[in-house]
């Protein structure tokens, strides 16, 4: 018999897969939580030995209940059921110690596959996904190198030329010459592989090196 606990702040989706699950007999649903807050107050009670977690929720979502889960080090596999099917949550949920994730329009032999695995302690992503993450990360290895190659002074630059400032600004607040930051902009340009400061400040966004709000 599989534990296994939803949290979902949709109580027809949480009864609808109450019903699904319990059908077979081999998995019960031994809690459910409405909100993230919640949820975390349940699993800090008693462990199941699958969370079934979806992403938006009140109070505290999906992903910030990972992050708590992560800091109580508490021991309960995950599996992230959404209706995200964006690369970015997926590589954020596996960075943050997922077991399993899946979308919500999976069919019902799917998503006890995916229990099950993650109950034996095995990973489960969904198959359509995979090529996805695959791209992504490949992706982010070759930026994670362009930004390898660049010094601190480089860096520096980079961020305050991100942010809109003209070479002139730059000199000034970094106390050197306009020649010297001209010289470090086509360096910054020629290492990160663009060709203008408008795609250097999107390389900068992407790679987390400045926030936008």
């Amino acid at each position: 018999m599989i534990h296994v606990m939803i949290a979902d702040d949709h109580s027809m989706i949480r009864e609808g897969l109450r019903q699904l699950l319990e059908l077979d007999g081999d998995v019960r649903v031994m809690d459910e939580a409405g909100d993230g807050e919640e949820c975390i107050l349940k699993l800090r009670e008693h462990i199941p030995d699958v969370l079934l977690l979806d992403i938006n929720m009140p109070k505290m979502n999906g992903l910030e209940v990972l992050e708590r889960i992560r800091e109580l080090r508490l021991d309960v596999k995950v599996l992230i059921l959404t209706v995200h099917n964006e690369v970015e949550y997926l590589l954020r949920a596996v960075d943050l110690g997922i077991n399993g994730y899946l979308l919500k329009d999976s069919d019902s032999d799917e998503l006890k596959d995916a229990i099950l695995a993650v109950a034996r302690g095995e990973n489960f992503i969904q198959q359509e996904l995979i090529p996805l993450m695959e791209k992504k990360m490949e992706l982010k290895s070759d930026e994670e190198r362009k930004l390898d190659t660049l010094t601190d002074r480089e860096i520096e630059v980079l961020k305050l030329l991100s942010f809109g400032m003209f070479n002139k600004e730059i000199a000034e607040k970094l106390n050197i010459s306009e020649r010297t930051v001209k010289n470090h902009v086509s360096n910054i340009f020629k290492k990160i592989d663009v060709t203008d400061r408008t795609q250097a400040a999107v390389f900068s966004i992407r790679n987390k090196l400045i926030n936008i709000h």
